[in-house]
């Protein structure tokens, strides 16, 4: 963990989190702050507070970009194993079908979780919607008013 200041909302000075680590600790389903406690309760449902550390996790705000980043990140993958097939043989689209769309969707399901984790840990890093300990203010994000 980084020690260097930084001053958030209101000229409160906090110390620097680190954001890979968050980041990759989140991936894991582990809480951002400890990485000992889990950070979901279920699927993709964040637990209350961490376990461990007393972290509160139910303001983080993912929103759709966890769904975007595997969205981009599966699209390139199977696109470019469907061209690169494509081009080495002569399988008929039925074929291609049958393997693309299980891929796509397994890879989608496997990618969603560790995904909205690191975006967890990345809006924890960056003390982001409440992590800071400043809550979320219409003057801060304009969408809540």
């Amino acid at each position: 963990m980084m020690e260097e200041q930084v001053f958030g909302a209101g000229g409160k000075s906090r110390r620097t989190r680190s954001v890979w680590e968050a980041m990759k600790r989140g991936f894991a389903g582990r809480c951002p702050h400890c990485g000992q406690g889990r950070l979901f309760r279920a699927y993709l449902k964040t637990v209350e507070n961490c376990d461990e550390c007393g972290e509160v996790i139910s303001h983080h705000r993912a929103d759709d970009l966890p769904a975007y980043l595997v969205i981009v990140v599966v699209g390139h993958i199977v696109v470019g194993g469907f061209m690169g097939l494509e081009a080495m043989t002569d399988w008929p689209s039925w074929l291609h079908l049958a393997i693309w769309l299980p891929v796509t969707l397994l890879m989608s399901l496997w990618l969603i979780g560790p995904v909205k984790g690191a975006v967890v840990g990345l809006q924890w890093a960056q003390h982001m919607h409440g992590f800071g300990g400043e809550p979320d203010t219409a003057e801060t994000h304009p969408e809540l008013r």
